[in-house]
């Protein structure tokens, strides 16, 4: 028991502190909100440096519900970061959107979230998998819907609960048939019922188990709620949800997929090769029309997570290897992306969201239309920036595993999602100026502006033999 405890180090920090906090939080009311926040930070950190033991390589804990290895630690790592982004943009866009300052519960629910996300990737039994999600998820209803005076947050908050709680339905549904014709809900035992021979109950559970996952990371057809949730929730929030729960959410459906539902890979390939299409099509297509960057971005998110799913679809080291780097990077252009949406803000100081406003910004604000630029060239994957290894990684992943037509045609729907990037950088370039944007007044969101550009420019290409050797490393942990 000893040692199962040490290896959920990461998850047992993360909760004592939220418990902490949340005390802290009643005891010392709206005052307490700035020491709180970056309190939180700390304990993502201390979650991090726990990591370095037999939490990242101890093996199975509890008899196999939890899983810690380096496939987990490398997830982990990138929802930490994101959620310690999501905790220090927060307090500046609270106070000058809502006209009072953040209420201290706000890095709590992040902190409560991130224990989930941790579940979830570390999950070695369904059973862990339903829990850690659903305790990401219910921290993420109220986050959705945290500005309650703010009509477009309460309505994000509650379609994002009704429609995944459809999706929980779904999942545990799927759940239900896998245990009901293999007997057992731990992926070791789940994965030699599948190899034991062909079963139409296991091939169901398996439908419904992936199209419960393809919600949670808002993969086509299962999108539905994602512009909207990204639009109306707060952008802080919208930076975290395009960020951390995508990147757990993922993990998780790599490790089921591989792990649980190994043998049956003929079979799910299927299932992930139209998701990821149809992710990458719709995702290009339906963001052309758009108007609000906050929504184009949610639409450039169900695009990314269909080039991500051609690296499952290869179902190889390699594949898993090639989806781990593509998040990584992933996070670092979403990050990005909407650190510059924090900047966009009217001479009142309320939030600006139209791509309209954006028009000659390359004279009013020339650095933060560099950044944006960059960041946009970034996810069309235009070269030398970094986003175009991440897609060379999943496309050479897919060539490799013989799915040559699948990267053929991912690269030609491509071109499609560059059209609605570059008419970003079109308007900000070659626009008549609007109204330049109010003075930014944050060095930590300008730092960090500064950093996810640095590491998505051609300067990131030297972290590669790091980065790609980690995530091998991480990939094999699997198989």
């Amino acid at each position: 028991m000893n040692s199962s405890l040490l290896m959920v180090l990461p998850e047992l920090v993360l909760t004592a502190g939220a418990l902490i906090l949340m005390l802290a939080a009643a005891w010392g009311g709206q005052g307490s909100t700035r020491s709180i926040s970056w309190t939180s930070v700390a304990v993502l950190l201390g979650a991090a440096i726990a990591l370095c033991g037999p939490a990242s390589s101890g093996g199975d804990a509890f008899d196999g519900l939890y899983r810690a290895d380096a496939f987990a630690a490398f997830a982990k790592v990138l929802i930490y970061i994101a959620a310690a982004v999501a905790i220090v943009i927060a307090p500046r866009f609270f106070q000058q959107s809502s006209g009072d300052d953040l209420r201290p519960e706000y890095p709590v629910l992040i902190l409560l979230s991130a224990i989930g996300m941790g579940m979830m990737v570390s999950a070695g039994d369904l059973l862990t998998l339903y829990v850690g999600l659903e305790l990401q998820s219910l921290a993420a209803y109220v986050l959705a819907s945290f500005m309650r005076r703010d009509t477009r947050s309460a309505e994000a908050g509650l379609k994002y609960f009704v429609l995944g709680a459809l999706a929980s339905g779904i999942l545990l549904y799927g759940i239900s048939l896998v245990y009901g014709f293999s007997g057992t809900t731990l992926f070791s035992l789940i994965s030699d019922a599948y190899e034991a021979g062909h079963s139409i109950g296991l091939t169901f559970g398996l439908v419904f188990v992936f199209a419960g996952l393809a919600f949670k990371i808002s993969a086509v057809p299962f999108h539905m709620w994602t512009p909207d949730v990204y639009e109306g929730a707060p952008t802080p929030v919208t930076t975290f949800f395009a960020s951390a729960p995508k990147v757990a959410a993922m993990a998780l459906a790599v490790r089921v997929a591989v792990e649980a539902m190994g043998p049956a890979t003929d079979q799910w390939r299927q299932i992930v090769i139209f998701a990821s299409l149809a992710s990458i099509i719709f995702g290009a297509v339906a963001a052309i029309g758009q108007s609000n960057i906050k929504r184009l971005l949610a639409y450039s998110s169900i695009n990314n997570v269909g080039f991500a799913l051609v690296g499952l679809a290869a179902g190889t080291a390699e594949g898993v290897s090639s989806v781990l780097v593509y998040l990584t990077i992933y996070v670092a252009m979403t990050l990005g992306s909407f650190l510059v949406v924090l900047q966009m803000r009217g001479e009142d100081g309320q939030p600006v969201e139209s791509i309209a406003s954006l028009s000659g910004m390359s004279k009013t604000r020339p650095a933060l239309a560099l950044a944006l630029g960059l960041f946009m060239f970034s996810l069309a994957g235009i070269p030398p920036l970094f986003g175009f290894y991440a897609k060379f990684a999943v496309f050479q992943a897919a060539v490799g595993a013989g799915l040559f037509p699948l990267a053929v045609v991912g690269i030609a729907a491509s071109v499609i999602g560059a059209y609605y990037y570059l008419r970003v950088v079109k308007t900000m370039y070659f626009d008549d100026p609007a109204p330049a944007f109010a003075p930014a007044g944050s060095r930590v969101e300008g730092g960090l502006i500064f950093l996810t550009a640095a590491f998505i420019s051609p300067l990131g290409y030297l972290a590669i033999p790091c980065l790609g050797a980690w995530s091998m490393a991480a990939a094999k942990a699997l198989f």
